[in-house]
């Protein structure tokens, strides 16, 4: 099968690692190591630390000091306006029961950036690239009793990124310990040659280190059970590795009756791999298995397990509000919950690796994701430093390792990721051939180019053919580790990048916002496998997908909120998602909701003229005005058709019909009372959407995510509202709050959705944001009924219990 092969068959079984991380089933004795590290920004290289005794601030990772602020205007509004620099973590720990037979390594999900490592004072090595896994083998350099690691991040450049970063050791780390015969890092890969409905044919290639004698006798057993714990495929293989690395074996077996995995059906088996040295076992390899299918067509689009499918996709970022790049695991299942409220069914990982738990969650909770390494290549593109799009932009970078580190880069991110059933393409880059930013062609004099920086064709810029020469090279990376799934890139200047080798080196073509030249490119490229990588919100961009047979999907930019990428200060975060900084769901999520969910929905909103009905612009979710005066009353639905109420009148019934021209929409002369929509589907109602006036502030109320709780460090939301007596939401008088706890737990955020608030985070006080604030809580202990007060200077104070199971 050939890149450009208009039918991409895939047949892949894949495995996924549950409840901890990428790295937590791989070894039979591994622990995070994410507690009691020591930290300073500090300006000073390795012989300087050594002499600073004081100033060592207590943390537990994962930690970003960037998020840390204070947010200033001295910085760059494409990474926040907030701090980054020189930084140093330690950590003093000791081996229980040190085994100097044993092998010790260390691994680092993701250190932003330009990472050095030392261990008991012998240097171990650096990684540039802040969004990549790296692991260290400590075993040479341990001993017993006390030992000292120090890890020096290097983030001067603070305008490196045209997004946030964040800063510092903000993913998890973690200790392995191994026999000297064990699975090499990343050293199990799961795939299907074959699947049909009767049954799975499962191919299990390893990699051994064994560094124990110059030839071991091995053998490999391999299990999977179904979630009742019923075995349906085993198989045992003898085999010779020598001493050294890798030693590549593989094994096959079969699954009978196969349960696919499929985002409305996210089946997971149980996978066990077991090293055997004989009688005794020296190594287990256990997570979760998926079986599924999928193809993509040039003609016809995307199809999983046989069955068209259209991707409903989004784009993330890594970080979350007030957590910056330093996110709980928790938080983001929150966040994944309600795409999956949306209607989603797919995840672009824009525009690099993200955290190890974002792609378990991805396998448990049914996303296909394209994954992606880069957002520059060689040469970099401009920084915004006074605002998107505003001023000069800065020269600060992250591609300077890009020559020597891209391949492996690449690699590593295909290793680390290749088991999971979620994941359906690896993306080498996003909006490289951005035209002129840097590269550029003269086709850039004539023709149709939306997205340029600058006027026409530069010919001092980076010739555009580069890009054929580098994205052959990071291809051929992606496909040393996988050839099950399609290499793939965003493009940005389509129209440039025809003219080189660029599209020819990638199995399907990901187009940002460029859906004016899916028919023309469909017709000129009959052989090329075209879909929306990243795409605006607008109507007429959804109809490109849903009207096209041969475009299979769109990811919506964005889902959320994220810091960055800000226009001129005071603004710091970007606005794009149609969900804000603190998870709350923003008038155009329930537009999306309309178009991708199937569960019967409606949803009400207010404007100010016709026009705005049209443009989905100025939606506000409050019955208010004068009396008399003319306000226009929107509403989206799934269902066949719509009636408005006011005051329990009937203004009349509307089909749910959305064009170019028009939305549905009603001119109503305010009066004080109750909206309510009610939808219909074949006359009978299936949904319904109030909006009630409010009255004037009166009180503070609260939900909790969770009523109790059972162990150390889980995470509390406690979403706040301003209400009227009635318990109306007041969105026009916000007002400072303060949590206050009785029992073991801390504020960790206080997060309102606010674009332009310059308060610290880590605070519990906070101003609400049209009426909304956000408290994440973390337990300190695993015991102990919590009290949360919430207070203001105005309003009386309310209290919320959680109880220790």
């Amino acid at each position: 099968m050939t890149p450009k092969n208009h039918l991409y068959s895939f047949l892949i079984f894949v495995l996924y690692l549950c409840n901890v991380s990428v790295l937590s089933a791989q070894q039979q004795d591994k622990i995070l190591f994410n507690e009691d590290w020591q930290f300073q920004l500090v300006d000073t290289n390795w012989e300087g630390v050594q002499s600073i005794e004081n100033g060592w601030r207590q943390l537990d990772l994962p930690h970003d000091w960037s998020i840390e602020g204070p947010f200033s205007s001295e910085w760059a509004s494409g990474t926040g306006f907030l701090p980054a620099g020189i930084a140093w973590y330690k950590k003093d720990f000791s081996i229980d029961n040190f085994d100097k037979e044993k092998v010790y390594s260390i691994y680092f999900d993701g250190v932003y950036k330009n990472s050095e490592v030392w261990i008991n004072g012998q240097y171990l090595g650096k990684r540039p690239f802040g969004f990549i896994p790296f692991q260290y083998d400590l075993t040479s350099f341990l001993k017993e009793g006390n030992n000292t690691i120090y890890v020096k991040v290097d983030h001067k450049n603070f305008a490196d990124a045209r997004y946030y970063t964040g800063s510092g050791i903000y993913r998890n780390v973690y200790m392995i310990t191994s026999n000297q015969i064990h699975f090499s890092q990343w050293g199990v890969f799961f795939h299907t040659p074959e699947v049909n409905a009767s049954s799975a044919k499962a191919v299990i290639e390893i990699e051994i280190d064994q560094n124990e004698r110059p030839t071991a006798e091995l053998q490999i057993k391999a299990i999977i059970k179904d979630k009742k714990g019923k075995k349906v495929g085993e198989r045992k293989q003898d085999f010779v590795a020598r001493k050294g690395k890798s030693n590549p074996e593989k094994l096959e077996l079969t699954i009978s009756n196969p349960q696919l995995w499929s985002p409305d059906y996210p089946y997971l088996y149980d996978l066990e791999v077991e090293l055997w040295d004989g009688k005794e076992k020296v190594d287990s390899w256990k997570e979760k298995v998926g079986v599924r299918a999928f193809e993509f067509d040039a003609n016809k689009g995307f199809f999983l397990n046989g069955e068209s499918m259209l991707l409903k996709g989004v784009c993330i970022h890594h970080d979350a509000g007030g957590f910056g790049a330093a996110v709980p695991e928790e938080v983001w299942r929150k966040r994944l919950e309600t795409l999956k409220e949306l209607g989603s069914n797919a995840i672009r990982m824009s525009h690099y690796p993200h955290q190890d738990y974002i792609y378990e969650l991805c396998d448990e909770m049914g996303f296909l994701v394209q994954d992606e390494a880069f957002d520059e290549w060689e040469i970099g593109k401009n920084k915004w430093i006074e605002g998107w799009n505003a001023g000069t932009p800065g020269n600060d970078r992250h591609h300077d390792a890009f020559e020597e580190w891209a391949e492996r880069d690449v690699e590593d991110m295909v290793r680390r990721n290749r088991n999971r059933p979620s994941i359906i393409m690896w993306s080498i880059g996003n909006e490289i051939d951005y035209p002129n930013d840097p590269y550029s062609h003269p086709v850039l004099d004539e023709g149709r180019n939306p997205q340029i920086y600058g006027k026409g064709y530069q010919p001092d810029n980076p010739d555009a053919s580069n890009l054929g020469r580098i994205s052959e090279k990071l291809a051929k990376a992606v496909k040393k580790w996988d050839t099950s799934r399609p290499v793939t890139a965003a493009l940005a200047g389509v129209a440039m990048s025809n003219h080189t080798d660029y599209p020819s080196n990638l199995d399907i073509v990901g187009y940002n916002y460029q859906e004016y030249r899916y028919e023309e490119d469909h017709k000129q490229y009959p052989e090329r496998v075209i879909y929306g990588s990243e795409n605006g919100d607008a109507l007429e961009a959804w109809l490109a997908v849903s009207e096209n047979d041969y475009i299979s999907s769109q990811f919506l930019w964005t889902a959320f909120d994220f810091i960055g990428e800000a226009r001129p200060w005071p603004s710091r975060s970007s606005g794009a998602g149609i969900i804000d900084l603190a998870g709350n769901p923003k008038p155009d999520f329930y537009f999306r909701q309309s178009l991708w969910s199937d569960k019967p929905m409606v949803y009400l909103g207010v404007t100010d003229s016709e026009r705005q009905v049209l443009r989905r612009a100025g939606i506000s979710n409050t019955w208010n005005g004068k009396t008399g005066e003319s306000r226009w009353v929107t509403v989206y639905s799934n269902a066949d058709e719509v009636e408005l109420f006011l005051n329990d009148r009937s203004l009349g019934k509307k089909k749910v019909e959305y064009s170019l021209e028009e939305m549905i929409g009603w001119e109503v002369p305010f009066e004080q009372g109750k909206l309510n929509a009610i939808a219909y589907n074949n006359g009978k109602q299936v949904a319904n959407y109030v909006l009630n006036s409010p009255g004037s502030l009166s009180s503070i109320a609260g939900e909790l995510s969770k009523s109790t709780f059972s162990k150390k460090g889980e995470i509390i939301e406690l979403n706040l509202i301003l209400t009227d007596d009635k318990g109306n939401l007041i969105q026009d008088d916000d007002l400072e709050l303060t949590v206050e706890i009785d029992g073991s737990a801390e504020v960790m955020v206080m997060e309102s959705g606010d674009l332009s608030s310059h308060e610290p985070y880590h605070s519990s006080t906070r101003k609400t944001y049209q009426g909304r604030l956000k408290a994440y809580i973390r337990t300190l202990e695993d015991k102990g009924d919590l009290k949360f007060v919430v207070k203001s200077s105005s309003l009386p104070e309310k209290s919320f219990t959680v109880k220790s199971k």
